[in-house]
């Protein structure tokens, strides 16, 4: 088995989603609320992407990855300029997803390999991520990655809208980039 990582295109904004909604669901399930995770719908979120791809990736800083096995999309990374304060220095990964049927065979691992390359080439000296409260496995994958908590917490709602759920816990991690390669253990 093979994995290539490349950047993505408009074009893989339905592979795109379908990762996002499957992991979600998958990784998510004991975590957020059902309701949540019921209204996901790859059709819905594969057009929205489509749609404001050229949003997405308006800032030269963005990246959007996707990673392949024999041609089928089975990961995406998506990194950026930080959203919170960490200054011009700092870079954020947005989302990493690897699809359930790949997990702990190398794509996780490829793709944040990808991902911290793109925010070095992007310039940046530092990146950040955002890790849902409890989601233990992921948490696991980034320490193996050398990205540590630095203590701050946010509770976010921009995924439960209206619903009544209440906001995501989610916890942030830090890197310095280019300190030294992650484990070849990774997911």
């Amino acid at each position: 088995m093979t994995v290539v990582v490349r950047a993505a295109t408009r074009a893989d904004a339905r592979a795109i989603a379908v990762v996002r909604v499957h992991t979600w669901r998958a990784a998510y399930a004991d975590l957020i609320d059902p309701v949540l995770l019921d209204r996901m719908d790859v059709d819905r979120e594969a057009q929205v992407r489509a749609e404001r791809w050229n949003e997405y990736t308006a800032d030269p800083r963005t990246t959007q990855l996707v990673a392949e096995i024999d041609g089928a999309v089975v990961g995406w990374a998506s990194t950026g300029p930080s959203r919170d304060d960490g200054g011009p220095d700092r870079g954020e990964l947005y989302a990493i997803y690897t699809l359930p049927s790949h997990w702990s065979t190398g794509v996780g691992h490829a793709l944040m390999i990808a991902a911290e390359d793109a925010l070095v080439a992007a310039g940046y000296r530092e990146a950040s991520l955002w890790v849902l409260d409890g989601n233990e496995r992921a948490a696991a994958f980034y320490e193996r990655h050398g990205w540590r908590e630095d203590g701050a917490v946010k509770d976010d709602a921009r995924i439960v809208g209206d619903t009544g759920v209440a906001p995501l816990r989610e916890r942030r991690r830090v890197r310095t980039l280019g300190d030294g390669a992650p484990s070849e253990d990774g997911d």
